[in-house]
């Protein structure tokens, strides 16, 4: 894993920032963008999972990182859950449905990579930064 010196290095937010990319894509178009509730529901989902990983990483130490990173990895659950929401109500077809299920997953995959990174090689000392090394 390595260390950051920006959130932007991080590969969790990366992740995150292309999750948030499909999503703002496809529930801006046709029926999907009018759902506003919905529409307005998966975008904050997905704006928190890149929002948690820079504030936690901003906070200085391994363990709230971490804590963020938890919240982070149940706001990708979350997208993946109102995708489903998406697909049901015929707002997405299966093949972008396929496409943002996988970016989530793949999101939430690199979140829990990094949060046991965390906790073998950060927790050790409680004065751990990502950046610091």
């Amino acid at each position: 894993m390595g260390t950051f010196k920006t959130f932007e290095e991080i590969e969790a937010w990366q992740q995150a920032r292309e999750l948030t990319r499909l999503v703002y894509e496809v529930s801006g178009k046709g029926a999907f963008g009018h759902d506003l509730a919905l529409r307005d529901q998966i975008r904050r989902a997905a704006v928190s999972v890149m929002s948690n990983i820079a504030e936690g990483f901003g906070r200085g130490g391994a363990r709230e990182f971490v804590q963020f990173l938890s919240v982070a990895r149940g706001s990708a659950s979350e997208v993946s859950a109102q995708l489903y929401v998406a697909l049901d109500q015929g707002y997405v077809s299966e093949e972008s449905f396929g496409r943002l299920q996988e970016q989530a997953t793949r999101t939430g995959s690199v979140v829990s990579g990094l949060v046991r990174y965390l906790r073998t090689a950060g927790l050790r000392g409680s004065k751990y930064r990502a950046g610091d090394e």
